[in-house]
């Protein structure tokens, strides 16, 4: 190590001058370091890796299938049944809506925060089947007119 240089460097010299003399010392090949030898193209007479399809060697290993390992096609799937609408989802007058709240004077600020999300986790729109979103929209909507009116009540 020299005294005007830092470890860093002393250690970046060392390994430039042990780089120098392998390279000196390996022979001259047309091999490219690292690549693994056992790669190799199989190329049919008169086709050029260019032009050959990659996608046709999959359809031309079928052919060699044995017939007894060919899987019988699946049936196709059975539709969904149609989804049924909750009965909640039924309940859209601002009446019921406001007794499944339950909103009474004792409500805080907390309190309402709470059942506003509680009530959006089963009625919100995009929580439940498309034919049904509708009447979730108009439950949402209602409940949370109801809530505000109450936290601007709590406000005064």
């Amino acid at each position: 190590m020299l005294f005007s240089q830092s470890v860093f460097q002393s250690v970046l010299d060392r390994l430039k001058a042990e780089d120098e003399t392998v390279e000196q010392d390996a022979p001259a090949s047309a091999r490219v370091s690292g690549l693994n030898t056992g790669l190799a193209f199989n190329v049919m007479e008169g086709v050029s890796v260019s032009s050959a399809r990659p996608d046709q060697a999959y359809f031309e290993t079928l052919e060699f299938i044995p017939p007894e390992t060919v899987a019988e096609p699946l049936p196709p799937p059975e539709p969904e049944p149609e989804p049924v609408m909750p009965d909640y989802l039924a309940r859209i007058t601002a009446e019921d809506i406001a007794a499944e709240l339950d909103i009474s004077a004792r409500e805080t600020v907390q309190s309402l925060s709470v059942k506003r999300r509680a009530f959006a986790k089963q009625n919100h729109p995009d929580r439940v089947d498309p034919p049904f979103r509708e009447n979730a929209t108009k439950r949402m909507t209602t409940a949370n007119l109801l809530i505000d009116q109450a936290l601007r009540r709590l406000a005064r």
